[in-house]
């Protein structure tokens, strides 16, 4: 007979916003355990540097502001599962968490799952992934030292990943299907220093090169002229953007049209016991300083539930 595994409060997913929730839920008394199929930190793990994130610096990258944060969280009790989520059940008081390995038993979730990078959708682009297309410039770019190498994308990310790619290759193309990047402007005069970068404005890959098993380029069609060009690279970066993590609860929670799990007014989502934070959940803004956020809101929100609960349960 399979044991029975209850927790207070099931966080999914170990970056930002489910390290805060799972440190503030163990700060409160509560029993939280977090599952994350890889290593804590998400997103913010695989970020060079860490410029916007109060008292941090230029000098601090992802990776350790991430460690810390798990570091901290773990201090305080909150268990670590490493197992993904399949599903999630509401079973009216106690919920239901399914992983391959396991079924868990809790009385509230907070869904922490993030988002992922977006593909092109171009033909070979799964093939050439890892070998020559990459979504993680500062997890790959090193591989790619000397060499020319591309970067699809107009915001903060692609941006960033410019300019971190363009100290190590030898030349970064930056395209955009616009004449103007939507990075912050911070990032337009750093662009503009760099020497080796060069702009494809109003272009879009319509494309992927291939020679012997690998990339060999890109081809770019200008989106006013039609104009076609072939850029010889080793590597492609591509930062376009986000796609939420919430597959696996969209038969128990509303989602919004892109897939992002929908919350009333801060955490909350309609269902009750259930809460969600960070980049998979609906909000105008998505940094590592709101999914902490997020993730501290979700706690407290999930704590005055099990107290409603409780109150409930004792009548």
């Amino acid at each position: 007979m399979e044991d029975i595994k209850l927790f207070d409060v099931a966080v999914i997913g170990a970056g930002p916003a489910g390290l805060t929730a799972a440190l503030y839920a163990a700060r409160a008394g509560l029993k939280p355990v977090v599952f994350e199929r890889i290593s804590p930190g998400g997103q913010l793990a695989q970020t060079e540097h860490v410029e916007n994130y109060p008292g941090y610096n230029v000098n601090t990258s992802g990776f350790d502001l991430a460690m810390i944060m798990a570091d901290q969280a773990f201090s305080f009790g909150a268990k670590l599962v490493s197992e993904e989520v399949a599903s999630l059940e509401d079973m009216g008081n106690m919920k239901v968490v399914r992983t391959a390995f396991g079924t868990y038993w809790t009385k509230a979730v907070i869904v922490a799952t993030g988002a992922r990078p977006k593909k092109l959708g171009l033909p070979l682009e799964d093939e050439l992934t890892g070998k020559g297309i990459s979504y993680c410039a500062t997890c790959d770019g090193n591989f790619f030292r000397g060499k020319d190498v591309v970067v699809i994308g107009g915001g903060d990310t692609a941006a960033a990943d410019a300019i971190y790619l363009s100290r190590i290759c030898n030349k970064v193309y930056l395209v955009h299907r616009r004449d103007k990047l939507r990075a912050t402007p911070i990032y337009h005069d750093r662009l503009k220093e760099v020497p080796n970068l060069e702009f494809c404005w109003n272009s879009v890959a319509t494309s992927l090169l291939e020679e012997n098993g690998r990339l060999s380029g890109i081809q770019l069609a200008d989106v006013k002229t039609k104009a076609q060009r072939q850029i010889n690279a080793s590597a492609v970066f591509i930062a376009v953007g986000m796609a939420p993590n919430s597959e696996a609860f969209s038969s128990v929670l509303p989602l919004s049209p892109e897939g992002y799990v929908l919350t009333e007014g801060t955490a909350k989502t309609p269902v009750p016991g259930i809460f969600a934070a960070g980049d998979v959940r609906t909000t105008p803004l998505r940094q590592v300083v709101t999914a902490v956020a997020d993730g501290a809101l979700a706690a407290q929100a999930a704590a005055e539930y099990l107290d409603e609960l409780a109150d409930i349960e004792s009548e």
